[in-house]
Order: C-alpha cells, then structure tokens, then sequence
C-alpha cells in the first residue's frame, strides 16, 4: 500500500493544505480533497506518515456522508477523480485517498458533539462544572455518558494553531443565531443516529466533530471528514470502563505515546517508533472493518 505524505498533483491548483487534507481546485464549481497519510497531535503535524492511514478516513467519511444523507445535504459530487486527474501514476499514488465535492462556504466554527465526559471537556468540567458553558451534573466521573448528549462548539484554527472551546452564544456571534441553532440541531441528530449504529457494531462514538458549508442559496450542508478516527473518539464496547481514559481506535493512542516524552506540544513533533505507527495503523484498519464490514 503506497504512503502519502503529501500530495503533489500537477494537473490541478493547491488551494489549501491542512493538518491532513489538501485541497485542490477542481474546475470552477468543484474541489478535489486529497486525504494523506499524515497524523497531528495537539495541532503539530508529525513527521513520519502512518501508512494506509488517509484511505480509511476518506471510505469512513464517504461511508458516514452516504449514511446521513437523509438527514442533511452534503458536498459529495457525483463526479469521479478521473474526470480531474488524468495521469495514471497519479491516480495510482492517491489510491483510494481523494474525493471531488462541490464548492460551499464553510462556516468558521467546528460543531462538536459530546455524549461522554472526556478531553477537554472533562479538564473543563473538573475546572467549573460545565463544559462550554452547559452546566453538568455533580460528581461524574472521567468517561462517564452524559444525560444527554451536548454540543460544544469550537473556533477553526489554522495549522499550528490550537482550537478554542467557545459557548452558544459565541457561535451565535460568529456565524448568526438562525444558521447556530439549525448547525446545533444537526449536530446532535447525526451523532445520536450514528452513535447508535456504531454501538451495535462494537464502537462508542464518545464525541466528534463536524464541519458545514453553505452553497449559494444558504442551504446548509455537511462537509469535510464525518466520523473518522480522527475527528472521533471511538471506544470499544468491550473495553469501556468509566473513571479513567478508555482505550481507544482513534488517534488518542498517539497522544498518548507522546504525553510520556516531555514533548512541549510545539512543532516540529517527535519521531514516532516503528511499534507505535504499526499499531496506529492497525487501530485505524480495525475501526473501519467494524463500521463498515459484514
């Protein structure tokens, strides 16, 4: 299986290149998103791929994309990467880690569903109580199942740049209270949908973050990864034990790796060990096989 670092596709212009994804104009109404093999931790990208990596984000996303469609539009094109990139090495290199999607404004804030205690939300909640401004109940536990499931917004940072927790209301003033609560609204219906698919295959979705756009009209439409390891926190039923972080198939594994090394969070990241990218990737393979396969 070909590793992709970074993508270098000479028949299209480079518009964007992320944490992970690179993106790439694809005539006047559509894009071409690229998904590589790299890995971030605590917003640095880090040095070594983790091989295979980017094509099971790319069939997760397109998988969750395909399956949520009845609840919200999205910004799948049914167009092949074939009618954009032409030369057959360099299809060959991508494999199955590009998607052509039409072109939408994506809205400035990170939509975050939360239905367990953990991350940032369970630092926050150890701190005040709440987390993003919703008050919880007293005496939970790390990794406990909220009540409810609550949605935590967040700013966009750019690459090397950390994302900032914000409240409703700091939603509201970004992007107007209509377009924040139907961004809300949404947020909650797919996670508790999905959630409650991927329980039966094995998989605690314990939080995730999505991404919308609007097109020329105002529609809202679900946009970028949906539901991957990276953009999740996936717990295996069998393992999950509240009161400590469970283990995960997602990238927290790596995170960590890298808390026990005295890294100070700034770029450039560590060297990852040849052990931990095989199990990375390993972990990657295992979430897809449960979501998707027989």
């Amino acid at each position: 299986m070909t590793s992709l670092y970074q993508s270098e596709l000479t028949e299209l212009p480079l518009l964007n290149r992320g944490k992970v994804r690179d993106l790439y104009a694809a005539g006047d109404d559509h894009l071409l998103i690229v998904t590589s093999d790299r890995i971030s931790a605590f917003d640095v990208v880090l040095p070594q791929p983790i091989p295979g990596k980017g094509e099971v984000l790319n069939r997760l996303s397109r998988f969750w994309l395909e399956r949520t469609a009845d609840l919200v539009a999205n910004h799948l094109a049914n167009r092949p990467v074939e009618d954009f990139v032409t030369d057959p090495e360099q299809r060959r290199t991508l494999g199955d880690r590009a998607l052509v999607v039409r072109r939408l404004k994506p809205l400035p804030i990170e939509a975050i569903a939360r239905g367990y205690l953990i991350g940032s939300g369970w630092k926050d909640y150890q701190t005040s109580g709440a987390v993003s401004g919703i008050a919880l109940p007293s005496g939970l536990r790390q990794a406990d199942r909220l009540p409810e499931p609550i949605f935590t917004p967040s700013t966009k940072a750019d690459v090397g740049a950390h994302d900032e927790n914000i409240d409703f209301d700091g939603a509201v003033a970004r992007i107007g209270g209509a377009v924040a609560e139907q961004v809300r609204d949404l947020t909650l219906r797919i996670y508790q949908q999905s959630a409650a698919y991927a329980l039966e295959r094995g998989i605690i979705i314990a939080d995730t973050k999505f991404e919308f756009g609007l097109d020329d009209t105002g529609r809202l439409h679900l946009i970028d990864e949906v539901l991957t390891p990276d953009s999740s926190r996936f717990w295996p039923v069998d393992q999950y034990q509240p009161g400590s972080s469970p283990p995960s198939f997602d990238k927290q594994f790596v995170r960590d790796y890298l808390e026990t090394l005295g890294w100070d969070k700034t770029a450039p990241g560590p060297d990852l060990p040849e052990t931990i990218i095989e199990q990375t990737a390993a972990r990657y393979a295992e979430a897809e096989r449960c979501l998707t396969g027989p």
